[in-house]
């Protein structure tokens, strides 16, 4: 014996109405003669009309987003035109606050019943902000690529002209490109999280760790900065300048001996500009390098100006060389 709700018809009109409820589901009907609109419930509340009654096509246009209204009209238009189903994706303004909606019906006159064609409207806000932010991930995915393949040529181009072997050639690309790599872990965004800016005094000690190993004691490299952030862009510009001084001082300057320290430092005060002061000690006696200088002192200049909107100075003290860094702090946190 069956019961009295296996007998009862599955889709009738109670149950038809709770699903689409349930799915958001919006229903209209356009009267094409008339050009008036029949709106459940649902579609007034997702376009924030006050009733269902009396509404017309110029009521709902003037909800639409200025630059789509056209769209939407001639593709409404044409649709009588369209054998078989159509839909169209839209901007409407509810206030101040943008959503998008997706209208989709069946086309032709002939499908018409009493001149009217029917449809519905979805809320589909949800799905076209994951589309902006995959094409957005994608343009910043195709944007950075490009600038690491411009960086990589670079540094290739300039380590070739500072060795004197192949071999040289490959280990100063080699640890160039590492202390990019270093860079980029810290300012690379988690799973699930969003980008944030790398600290200023953690991107430094990480980049100085594998010559603070090198002494025979640690803690002959210490980095004391205030506490402020890194963008993304800079993180790589600044990378790039920490390792060739630390590279300089590796060769000639106070890491190329065991009692030689370094001291990375900063005071925090208010402006447009950060200063960083690199101090060598303990190192062999130190000279000034005469005419330009190298490709390596050039890339740091070029980076300085450039990208930071700063500038480096040297001060040849017979102790160690002293280097004071100038930048912008706006650029510093791009």
């Amino acid at each position: 014996m069956t019961s009295d709700i296996a007998a009862a018809p599955i889709w009738n009109e109670k149950r038809l109405r709770s699903a689409i409820e349930a799915a958001g589901v919006a229903l209209w009907a356009w009267n094409v003669d008339t050009d008036k609109l029949h709106l459940d419930q649902n579609a007034c509340d997702m376009w924030g009309l006050p009733g269902i009654e009396g509404v017309t096509f110029e009521d709902l246009s003037a909800h639409i987003h200025p630059s789509d209204r056209d769209r939407v009209r001639a593709a409404f238009a044409a649709s009588r035109a369209i054998v078989g189903q159509y839909e169209i994706d839209f901007r409407i303004l509810i206030g101040d606050e943008v959503r998008w909606v997706s209208a989709r019906g069946q086309g032709d006159d002939e499908g018409m019943v009493d001149r009217s064609m029917y449809g519905v409207f979805l809320d589909v806000t949800g799905r076209k902000q994951a589309e902006e932010s995959n094409e957005l991930l994608a343009g910043e995915m195709s944007h950075r690529v490009k600038n690491l393949l411009a960086i990589a040529s670079s540094l290739t181009t300039i380590s070739s002209r500072s060795s004197t072997s192949i071999e040289d050639m490959a280990g100063q690309l080699t640890n160039r490109l590492a202390a990019l790599g270093r860079a980029h872990d810290l300012v690379r965004p988690l799973p699930g999280q969003a980008v944030t800016d790398a600290l200023l005094g953690d991107l430094i000690s990480v980049l100085l760790a594998p010559y603070d190993d090198l002494g025979a004691f640690s803690g002959r490299v210490r980095v004391s900065v205030p506490r402020m952030g890194v963008g993304q862009a800079s993180a790589t510009t600044l990378a790039l300048i920490i390792h060739e001084l630390a590279t300089n001082s590796l060769k000639y300057g106070a890491l190329s001996c065991e009692s030689g320290t370094l001291d990375v430092s900063s005071t925090d005060h208010e402006g447009d500009e950060v200063v960083i002061v690199w101090t060598e000690q303990g190192g062999p006696p130190v000279e000034a390098t005469e005419g330009p200088g190298g490709f390596g002192s050039k890339l740091i200049n070029r980076a300085m100006s450039a990208q930071l909107d700063g500038a480096i100075t040297c001060d040849w003290a017979e102790e160690g060389v002293i280097v004071t860094l100038t930048m912008n702090r706006k650029r510093l946190k791009a």
